[in-house]
């Protein structure tokens, strides 16, 4: 019996050139079917469920900012860009997007929980619990009673962990923080709900508040000299080396010496 004689070596050229071609041609005709399906009317988004916080938002808001934004249908739509539509909205912190077969979109919105203002008294920013800056409009209600927060663009976190630090070292000297400050050359600066402006200087948390601890428990001495109480503060520069100068109500600037 007589072998089989193995094929040309161009024969066989041949052959693997046109398996892979016909392997080609259904590979695109597969790629243009499933194009074509996917721009079906039918995979249209047609509703945009939204869960988690929304006190700021509803439905028709939603509609009518974000819809028209964007485009696609569930499949070619972008989420990344329809997640950066929804962060865009005001009050809106983070947002998750999903798709949901055949035609909806999940949202689950994370709102801003403003815990200052910042900047200045003209502008509407403020700060939320993870020390982001925000802007949106606010009614009188939301924000009454917040303390004002002020720094270089960037510092809002390190202010904000600042403010955390002193407020409840100031409280316990009956006096809440209506106003906190970061200087340009990195000064700290005080003003209180009665109105009461204290300088306290440069230097880290503990050294801040070393300086603050350090002046509260001689600032009691001192106004009684001038039959005073600590609630007549009108200023105090804790910047100095050696003492502070101090202001009361109705006496004029005095400087202390510290003493431990």
């Amino acid at each position: 019996m007589n072998k089989p004689q193995p094929l040309p070596v161009d024969v066989r050229l041949m052959n693997g050139t046109a398996s892979l071609l016909y392997a080609l041609l259904a590979v695109l005709v597969l790629s243009a079917l499933l194009g074509w399906l996917a721009r079906l009317p039918v995979f249209s988004i047609r509703a945009v469920m939204v869960d988690g916080e929304v006190l700021h938002h509803n439905a028709v808001t939603l509609r009518a900012n974000v819809m028209p934004q964007l485009s696609g249908n569930f499949f070619t739509i972008d989420l990344q860009r329809t997640r950066e539509v929804f962060e865009s909205m005001p009050w809106v912190r983070l947002a998750v997007v999903k798709r949901e077969f055949p035609d909806h979109l999940r949202v689950v919105l994370s709102e801003h929980q403003p815990v200052a203002l910042w900047g200045d008294e003209s502008g509407n920013a403020m700060v939320n619990r993870q020390g982001q800056v925000f802007e949106a409009e606010a009614d009188d209600q939301e924000v009454q009673g917040l303390p004002r927060l002020k720094g270089p663009e960037g510092t809002s976190m390190q202010v904000l962990r600042m403010l955390g630090f002193l407020a409840p070292m100031l409280g316990k000297m009956d006096h809440r923080i209506d106003q906190l400050e970061l200087t340009p050359r990195g000064s700290w600066r005080v003003l209180t709900h009665s109105g009461a402006q204290i300088e306290l200087g440069r230097g880290t948390q503990e050294e801040i508040g070393q300086r603050l601890q350090m002046f509260w428990r001689t600032l009691s001495q001192v106004a009684a000299r001038y039959e005073r109480t600590p609630s007549s503060l009108e200023a105090a520069d804790l910047r100095h080396i050696d003492g502070y100068a101090l202001r009361l109500k109705g006496v004029r600037t005095l400087e202390t010496p510290v003493r431990p």
